[in-house]
């Protein structure tokens, strides 16, 4: 059997968003069906509040401001819980007190990066916020986070303590609203094609098999 030829998968997340939650776990899904899927998956940053004060609000503050009172808080969250549920994904919102500034956590994710624990930084931190309720705008919390995954804690802390790439963080989220980005999770598959939203496991299955067919077609 020959090499399967990688396809780069983008991710446009923050890991304050619900729906990037779910749909990272129905992404996963897929992946777990189809352990030989082609993807190379990179995760890029987008934070949904990027006028967030540095320290975070108090989360029920938020809540109401953003979505005009306590009732209409409660019903934006209904079809979160809804489908958190058939994803399988726990979310104990009622223990979250902070909607924190993202930046710092993407910078995090960033750093992770580099040592080849991306994704197990966005989902370390995905459980932290809505399964822990744990604030993932404090620098303390995020180097225990960051040890979680294995990376060395000290060195996080004096990182997060500096500016350091926090103008590049910046200008990556920019950059995606400059390309149309508005919402997230949003998946760019090679460079070329778009899906918004938190997508079934089956609408992956169904990519993963169309581009391995393709493949081989190509290669025969």
């Amino acid at each position: 059997m020959g090499e399967i030829t990688l396809i780069k998968l983008d991710i446009l997340s923050d890991p304050v968003c619900p729906w990037c939650y779910i749909g990272k776990a129905k992404l996963d899904r897929a992946l777990e069906a189809r352990p030989d899927h082609p993807f190379e998956i990179e995760w890029h940053p987008f934070q949904l509040n990027p006028e967030m004060p540095r320290g975070g609000m108090d989360r029920r503050t938020y809540l109401e401001w953003k979505f005009g009172g306590k009732d209409g808080a409660v019903q934006a969250h209904v079809p979160i819980m809804q489908h958190a549920a058939k994803a399988g994904v726990e979310l104990n919102l009622d223990q979250i007190t902070r909607s924190p500034n993202t930046l710092d956590a993407h910078r995090l994710i960033h750093w992770a990066g580099l040592e080849g624990r991306q994704t197990a930084m966005v989902s370390a931190l995905f459980r932290a916020y809505f399964r822990d309720g744990r604030d993932i705008g404090d620098t303390e919390v995020l180097a225990d986070v960051a040890a979680c995954v294995g990376l060395d804690r000290a060195m996080i802390a004096r990182l997060l303590a500096g500016d350091g790439d926090r103008e590049e963080i910046a200008a990556r989220d920019a950059h995606a609203r400059e390309r149309g980005v508005s919402a997230v999770p949003t998946f760019v598959i090679a460079n070329t094609y778009v899906l918004s939203g938190a997508q079934p496991a089956e609408t992956w299955i169904k990519i993963i098999d169309e581009i391995v067919e393709k493949t081989k077609d190509t290669a025969s």
